[in-house]
């Protein structure tokens, strides 16, 4: 059984509360990829280590880039430092990042390559990324929660058969249609892998989890039931029974309707919505079953002016009343002025909704 006194801290903080189901006074924040290339300070951090993926395994260099983004803007978590493809490094798909053209993978193309794969050497491997996440743990101020994170099963799988990003996704797509029962096996090795990898991650100080699933959107509604609903359940009940106080994001982006279906299905605690959603229907068809996340359009954050803050304010009035975390429909871009989030910030901050709660 976990230390009470451990999770009773746990509840303390806005970020957790919002994830269990609660309405918050301000509603928490965070922002995917508030750690990277649009901040100067991260830019000149990255010259320490040009190779992505070391920079990813060197704890004291991942956790100085975790912590950048809170001293800018202070939100209520921070997210661990890495990257979705660490679990396809550590079975063997030999990534790197080539610069101008992200992720490359020595693909899988047969059943065989499959065989090949080395799920014993997932915990050894990403020891630095634990590591990582103790240093966090220790750094973070007392009213920031840690998230960690990793690639959901479909999506990683996709880039593992493409060897690339940036695609389609149609090898992934026809050999799931091809050859299920050899598709499937890909799946359970990896909901196996992310198990055992998000499970040492709690274990080392994260205290909430997010799982990216960012080419949900690609598949058919029967194939996004059975590659990304499915696996995401099995993920999810695994780790529910060894952390019950841990909660859990789903982000399958691009599912349209079949968010709501995902909620039912997936258990997570929470779904995080891409920005092509509305944010009514998020509040009546989501936010009744479970707490949201999202949905700010990160071009929308690259240009700023008055349309990013009377966005930000829309989102606010429909999602602010309910358990809600503000966050963006996908990553930060690049070229994003930190101070664009300055003013995001500044509409969270001065919200005035519900009176209950933190």
């Amino acid at each position: 059984m976990k230390n009470p006194n451990i999770i009773d801290q746990v509840k303390a903080k806005r970020l957790i509360q919002a994830l269990r189901g609660q309405a918050c006074a301000r509603p928490p924040f965070w922002f995917m990829r508030q750690a990277g290339r649009y901040l100067p300070e991260y830019q000149q951090l990255r010259r320490q280590e040009t190779d992505f993926l070391k920079f990813c395994y060197t704890p004291e260099l991942a956790i100085e880039a975790t912590m950048q983004p809170l001293r800018r803007f202070s939100p209520d978590a921070a997210i661990l430092f890495s990257d979705i493809l660490v679990i396809a490094d550590a079975l063997g798909s030999g990534v790197r990042f080539v610069e101008g053209q992200g992720p490359v993978l020595e693909p899988l193309r047969c059943e065989e390559d499959i065989a090949r794969l080395t799920p014993e050497r997932v915990e050894e491997h990403l020891a630095p990324v634990f590591e990582t996440v103790r240093g966090i743990t220790r750094a973070l101020p007392a009213d920031v929660a840690l998230i960690g994170f990793a690639g959901a099963p479909w999506t990683v799988a996709l880039y593992m058969i493409e060897g690339r990003g940036g695609t389609d996704g149609s090898r992934a797509r026809q050999w799931a249609y091809r050859n299920p029962a050899s598709f499937a096996k890909l799946i359970a090795s990896l909901v196996d892998a992310t198990i055992v990898y998000l499970d040492r991650q709690i274990d080392c100080g994260a205290e909430a989890i997010q799982l990216f699933d960012s080419w949900a959107g690609l598949l058919a509604a029967e194939e996004f039931m059975t590659w990304v609903a499915a696996p995401t359940a099995q993920i999810v009940e695994a780790l529910s029974v060894r952390h019950p106080q841990v909660p859990i994001i789903g982000f399958p982006r691009g599912c349209g309707v079949l968010y709501a279906d995902y909620a039912e299905m997936s258990g997570v605690d929470c779904v995080g919505c891409d920005s092509g959603v509305p944010v009514h229907w998020i509040h009546t068809q989501l936010q009744t079953r479970c707490a949201v996340q999202g949905n700010l359009d990160n071009q929308l954050l690259r240009v700023g002016g008055e349309n990013l803050c009377a966005a930000t304010d829309r989102i606010l009035a429909a999602l602010g009343e309910g358990p809600f975390v503000f966050n963006l429909g996908h990553g930060i871009l690049p070229d994003t002025p930190p101070q664009h989030l300055e003013l995001v910030v500044e509409r969270i901050l001065g919200y005035q909704g519900v009176t209950a709660g933190a």
